[in-house]
């Protein structure tokens, strides 16, 4: 057709207004002879413009008009297809909708004729209706080329909108039970001999098995195989095993004709590993003794489809049982959320975004949710026992399990999702749950869902959408009819029952449901703003306390962090507008009792959960400088210690909660990778806190004693880990004392104020409070318990010269000013320097002597019954081997190594490293043991409330200094086998590196 310059064909601007986006390609199209008798008449173009991508379809007749082997032929179906709208519509509907089935098509022309009958039974046909499409067949090249003519009607039902997604999902199911009955068929009629051995039943899981199977998918299958009466049971299974391996390769060989789909076995006991063929009894037996809770949730779409219908029957019988009590299963919903997180783990990072099955707010969330649920509450009410998604879920809603509302958005999501995968996967034919990612195919996507408009546009809407209402009500699921169950409903709405709120709260982990139910009806009944923003909040709360080891715990913090918080107008705010600070809230109120019992003592605190920022650790000079500042407000030393702890206890609460979030993790931020530098961070803070507040009450006693100055230079000095910053939350303060007289100031005055200072200072901060208690241990001093509480710095200089012992040596090491006179401390250092950097390192005696010290301390100071495996500080490989090792490595080689002049731990063993000292593999070894024990003993503070050395013997205490450590709930005996593994290595270096063994 000649167009003329500078202006289009009247055709040409009637395509483009069809939707066709290659008009000049159309207008060829329409040109050619075969289409001759239509080419004119109004209806075809009309008929084309409807359909999702018109230039398609326009190609896909053109072929199938070309391969009609006659004129005869080709005049029969262009009268029928402009006389009769219903095989219009079928007909361009698939073409322009699926490339794959116009190519069967365009390869076998007489199949349009299927798509002409248009009985009541053609609109919903059953398996009774494909086996009968299917009789025909009897190769499997034959059985490919049946199967497609059957899937062409089931895809013009879809794409015409006669059936909904839900039944086009029921009739592919259908049809491959009837594909599978007719492959059975053929492996029995190639092998009868091994037909008469056996009975052999095939059993649909998956989406098969759910009714709802997808245009191209693997069909999940489980075999089940008997003897015949009078035959040999290893035989007729053997018989089975061929049978049932021939009807795989039927199904899934490629043939000239292609192939159907993957027949997938793996679901069956022992997945690849075991018997494709068992029988009954052995079936019982594996699921009984050996399966995981997943094969479980896959048995709830069981349904048998194939085979010896008696054996499938008892098959499904048998087993569904042992589905309905896998929700009593301990560490049942982590079990099947951890399955889940795994799934979105493995979807490379670049596909996440498209993924419809398996990405976050996509259709695996929606089954997973409902299969969950149904499990819980599928024990007692056999009403939730189908094997089809949407079916469950709205018997889940029809019972209160689910609110209605929600299961209206969730039905209308999975609707969407299901219908955007059939129509991606019927382009091709392949197997495939990405969105694409070119415009065209999302175009004709877009139109095949009807939007005609603007539908690249309205399917990215649509999609967003729907993900997000996926994701926002997945987990709350499980928690909104909790409080539904507890609260008011309007008349005519179902709720839980009590019982099923308690069997839900059981298999979420709580141990005490009826506690728990009486904290929901408190904070969630009546009609106050308070009640209904705590509604809106509870349901993700709940999600993440039950993803605590104690999900009691945090409710009932959360509660009473609420009654003294909830008439303040910014707490329920701060909850519900800053997006972390309930998630942050959550897990530090179910982590232990250290965090929540400092929150509920300043329950204002939880404004520090608010904001990143309100999380990370003061600096020792600010924080000290808050401290005095309290301190010189207040009204006698009493009142001023109280003020300088009540500092400490809201540090501690941040340090605390910053810790446990950081080792739990976030939902937008990932647990804490180095968990060296978390180690690092606590100790840190922990002790500059310490110095603070010691700095404190220095500042309170003496000026209630002596005003402005004491007639003493006076100086605290830090030992221990106290001195190396690696205090732990439930570690004394070591120090030592020191004082110097100020000019004309008498000695015995001088030294009277000086233990004045020092007994008052320890006295106001072991005063009973509601503070943790501060004790200060100053037993590393000159002489230990039986020499002066503080001394000189002359009488200092004058033990260490002629009474200093190796271990004195060594425990100044860790010697660093925390309070009071600078000048005065310095000096302390300076006259320390020596005595533990000697010069030329230490001599063999004294090395003798710290190693006969450390094994006298192995004998006789490990608490009588502890497991010295187990034992973090002074057991095997724990913190006193590492401390001993890396202090020697000091000793020996500080006075000519720089880098070795620390007070931590961590800096000296990588300085050690760096001077080549030491072997990195044997430094990475001890470090890792360090940090780890040092974990632990924060742990057991954290979860306890109380400081301990070694891991709890209380299960649920157990778990949770597991999870705290990043082990998932389960894993108890994991992480005792990784912690004794762990240590063992770093024993082995340290008796290589301290002992020389």
């Amino acid at each position: 057709m000649t167009v003329p310059q500078g202006r289009r064909s009247s055709t040409f601007t009637r395509l483009l207004r069809y939707g066709f986006t290659d008009p000049s390609a159309a207008e060829r199209l329409l040109a050619a002879s075969e289409l001759d008798a239509v080419r004119t008449d109004p209806v075809l173009l009309d008929a084309l413009g409807a359909t999702a991508d018109p230039d398609l379809a326009l190609l896909g007749l053109v072929r199938l008009t070309e391969a009609q082997p006659d004129h005869t032929a080709r005049r029969e179906l262009l009268d029928t297809l402009i006389s009769a709208k219903p095989l219009r519509d079928r007909l361009l509907g698939v073409l322009g909708a699926s490339e794959a089935l116009a190519d069967h098509l365009a390869r076998h022309p007489g199949d349009w004729r299927a798509l002409v009958t248009y009985e009541a039974v053609d609109l919903h046909p059953g398996v009774a209706e494909f086996e009968r499409g299917l009789a025909e067949a009897h190769d499997p090249v034959s059985l490919r080329v049946a199967y497609r003519r059957c899937l062409l009607s089931i895809a013009a039902r879809d794409v015409c909108g006669t059936t909904d997604v839900s039944q086009a999902a029921a009739e592919l199911a259908d049809l491959a039970t009837a594909t599978l009955r007719a492959a059975l068929a053929m492996a029995r009629r190639a092998a009868p001999a091994d037909a008469a051995q056996c009975r052999l039943a095939v059993i649909a899981m998956g989406k098969c098995g759910g009714h709802e199977l997808n245009y191209v998918s693997d069909v999940d299958v489980i075999f089940v195989g008997e003897a015949v009466e009078g035959a040999d049971e290893d035989k007729a299974l053997r018989a089975a095993t061929r049978l049932a391996s021939h009807l795989m390769r039927i199904c899934s060989e490629t043939t000239v004709e292609g192939t159907i789909w993957p027949v997938d076995a793996n679901l069956r006991p022992e997945g690849r590993n075991g018997p494709l063929v068992r029988t009954l009894s052995s079936h019982l037996a594996y699921y009984q003794r050996w399966a995981k809770t997943w094969e479980f949730q896959a048995l709830l779409k069981a349904r048998p489809v194939a085979g010896d219908a008696e054996l499938g029957a008892d098959y499904v019988a048998a087993v569904a049982p042992l589905v309905w009590q896998a929700a009593e299963r301990e560490n049942f919903i982590d079990d099947v959320q951890k399955m889940r997180r795994r799934v979105v783990e493995n979807i490379p990072a670049g596909e996440v975004d498209r993924e419809l099955k398996l990405g976050p707010g996509g259709l695996r969330d929606v089954e997973f949710a409902v299969q969950l649920l149904q499990l819980v509450h599928g024990r007692a009410d056999a009403s939730l026992r189908s094997a089809t998604t949407l079916d469950a879920l709205a018997a889940l809603a029809a019972g209160g399990y689910v609110g209605r509302v929600d299961a209206t958005q969730l039905d209308d999501a999975y609707r969407f999702l299901r219908s955007l995968e059939h129509r991606i996967q019927l382009y091709r034919l392949r197997r495939t749950h990405l969105l694409p990612d070119d415009d065209a195919d999302l175009r004709r996507i877009g139109r095949s869902l009807g939007m005609r408009t603007e539908p690249l546009t309205d399917l990215a809407r649509a999609w967003k959408r729907h993900t997000s209402v996926v994701r926002r009500l997945h987990e709350k699921l499980f928690y909104r009819p909790l409080l539904d169950a507890v609260a008011q409903l309007a008349p005519g709405e179902s709720r839980l029952s009590t019982e099923a709120a308690r069997e839900r709260l059981v298999a979420l982990g709580y141990a005490d449901p009826g506690a728990a139910l009486r904290h929901l009806e408190a904070l969630a009944s009546g009609v106050t703003r308070k009640a209904a923003i705590q509604r809106t909040l509870l349901p993700v709360l709940l999600g993440w306390f039950a993803d605590s080891a104690d999900p009691d715990a945090g409710l009932l913090g959360f509660r009473k962090v609420s009654d003294a918080l909830g008439k303040t107008p910014w707490y329920l705010r701060l909850l519900r507008d800053e997006g972390a600070a309930a998630e942050n809230l959550a897990r530090v109120l179910s982590a232990g009792r250290f965090a929540p019992d400092l929150l509920l003592r300043a329950p204002e605190a939880v404004a520090l959960l608010g904001d990143a920022r309100g999380l990370q650790p003061r600096e020792r000079a600010p924080l000290e400088q808050e401290v005095l500042a309290a301190v010189g407000r207040a009204d006698g030393a009493e009142q001023a210690v109280a003020a300088a702890r009540g500092v400490r206890r809201r540090e501690l609460f941040r340090t605390s909660a910053a810790d446990l979030i950081g080792s739990y993790g976030t939902e937008e931020n990932p647990a804490e990778a180095d968990v060296g530098a978390l180690v690092d961070r606590v100790g840190t803070a922990v002790s500059d806190l310490t110095a603070a507040t010691i700095a404190g009450t220095l500042r309170a006693v003496v000026r209630a004693g002596w005003g402005d100055e004491l007639p003493t230079r006076f100086a605290v000095i830090g030992m221990g880990r106290f001195g190396g910053r690696e205090l732990s939350y439930g570690s004394d303060a070591d120090v030592l004392f020191v004082h110097e007289p100020r000019e004309g100031v008498d000695d015995q005055e001088a030294a009277k104020a000086a233990n004045a200072v020092v007994a008052e200072m320890r006295r106001l901060l072991q005063l009973p409070s509601a503070d943790p208690p501060l004790v200060i241990d100053a037993d590393l001093r000159p002489e230990g318990k039986s020499g002066p509480l503080v001394r000189t710095l002359k009488s200092y200089e004058a033990y260490y010269r002629r009474w200093s012992l190796v271990w004195e040596s060594q425990a100044l090491l860790r010697a660093d000013p925390v309070a009071g006179d600078a000048d005065l401390a310095r000096a302390f250092i300076d006259l320390v320097d020596p005595l533990r950097y000697p010069a030329e390192g230490l001599g063999e005696d004294a090395v003798r002597e710290i190693r006969r010290l450390k094994a006298r301390m192995e004998s006789e100071r490990l608490p009588r019954g502890a497991d010295p495996t187990l034992h973090t500080k002074l057991g095997r490989g724990g913190l006193s081997d590492v401390e001993w090792t890396v202090q020697l490595l000091q000793l020996q080689h500080g006075w000519a190594e720089p880098g070795l002049r620390t007070t931590r731990t961590r800096e000296a063993l990588h300085a050690a490293c760096a001077a080549e000292l030491i072997a990195t593999e044997d430094a990475a070894i001890l470090d890792e043991a360090w940090v780890l024990a040092t974990r632990v003993r924060n742990a057991v503070m954290l979860v306890r409330g109380r400081a301990g050395d070694t891991f709890p013997s209380d299960g649920r205490e157990l778990a949770a200094v597991g999870r705290y450590l990043g082990y998932d709930a389960g894993q108890v005996g994991v992480m005792l086998d990784d912690y004794r593994r762990i240590t063992r290595r770093a024993r082995a270096v340290m008796e290589e590196r301290f002992y020389g063994a």
